[in-house]
């Protein structure tokens, strides 16, 4: 029988101790998004979350979500910048579960890369973990795979799933919809994390430009503006739940604003939204006239503008303005909610398009 030697596993390209060093330079960072409930430290078999903190609810919900940062990473990895790239992993996934209502409680995440480079592997679970602060919610765990061979060195993938929980009487979603509640739109910081393989097929295959060409339109280089961390909702979204009546809310990602706002309309409902309520940021204008792409193609795959909406009744527009804007978020009322048959219509044009 042939014996292994210490070194075997690193001759086929793994690296353990580099693995080792990661950990220990992304422990600190984690530590800032601890939540009294986390149990244990960093390292461990699996994450741990004192559940009788579930006391308090009178019929607590369990919410789950799990999502990637899908080719937005080329973006990263080109630009060796890799400490932003966190916050659009935990914008994916801990956005989705404030739709219904819930709070966001921990998170795991998961990396596969060519070669584990400690620096690089710790630059982007600290993004994770200071976006995870800013959610509220604690990255309790997760885990980094190498795998020579099926990915370049310098490649990487990153994933991750959170766990939230929100009382059944105060779950929200299409049931709750009335008509003449308003559609509330919240600004995203860009594209976010979604559509990059239209933007990157127009920026870099149909217009040749580098990541670091100054975009006067952009007012930086494309790589800066392709790289803007996602927006995240989770605690200004609460806190609209809590001040306000509002009936359900939709996190505006793949598919773009008509897609997701539907999933929250009821089958006897519409919702009508008017683009001139709004100005896009310049980079939703470059690639529809720069990219000659149509304005049906563009609004059914990026956000143009908006990351999440709110359906609310018409007497607490006031106060969810109001209090969005006190968790920094830029919200207005961009529609309506009317009897009809499930749909969402956006109609007249936005204002210099």
């Amino acid at each position: 029988m042939t014996e292994t030697t210490p070194n075997a596993y690193a001759e086929a390209g793994v690296d353990i101790v580099a693995a080792d060093l990661a950990v220990e330079l992304m422990k600190e960072s984690v530590a800032k998004s601890r939540r009294p409930e986390v149990m244990g430290g960093l390292g461990g078999f699996a994450g741990l979350f004192d559940a009788s903190a579930l006391k308090k609810y009178e019929r607590p919900l369990l919410a789950t979500s799990t999502d990637g940062v899908g080719t937005k990473v080329d973006i990263a990895r080109k630009m060796d910048k890799h400490d932003t790239i966190g916050f659009d992993l935990v914008g994916m996934v801990v956005d989705d579960l404030v739709v219904c209502g819930a709070e966001p409680l921990f998170m795991t995440d998961y990396i596969a890369t060519g070669k584990v480079v400690p620096e690089r592997i710790a630059a982007i679970v600290k993004g994770i973990a200071e976006a995870c602060t800013e959610a509220g919610c604690a990255l309790v765990g997760g885990e980094t795979a190498e795998h020579p061979g099926l990915l370049a060195p310098d490649e990487y993938d990153v994933a991750g799933a959170t766990t939230g929980v929100v009382d059944a009487h105060r779950l929200l979603g299409a049931e709750k919809v009335e008509a003449g509640d308003v559609v509330i739109a919240m600004k995203a910081s860009g594209l976010h994390s979604n559509g990059y393989s239209l933007a990157r097929h127009v920026f870099f295959t149909k217009l040749g430009w580098a990541l670091d060409r100054q975009v006067d339109e952009l007012g930086s280089t494309l790589g800066e503006e392709l790289l803007i961390p996602t927006k995240i909702y989770a605690k200004a979204c609460l806190a609209l739940a809590d001040a306000t009546g509002t009936h359900a809310m939709a996190h505006i990602t793949g598919g773009g604003l008509a897609n997701n706002l539907a999933r929250v309309m009821p089958k006897h409902l519409s919702a009508t939204l008017d683009r001139a309520s709004w100005t896009p940021q310049p980079v939703f204008d470059l690639v529809r006239t720069a990219g000659g792409v149509d304005q049906a193609s563009l609004e059914a795959t990026l956000n143009c503008g908006v990351g999440m909406v709110s359906l609310t009744p018409a007497a607490d527009v006031d106060t969810a303005i109001a209090t969005l804007a006190a968790h920094g978020v830029e919200a207005w009322v961009a529609g309506e909610v009317q009897v009809g048959d499930g749909t969402v219509a956006l109609t007249g044009q936005h204002p210099g398009w």
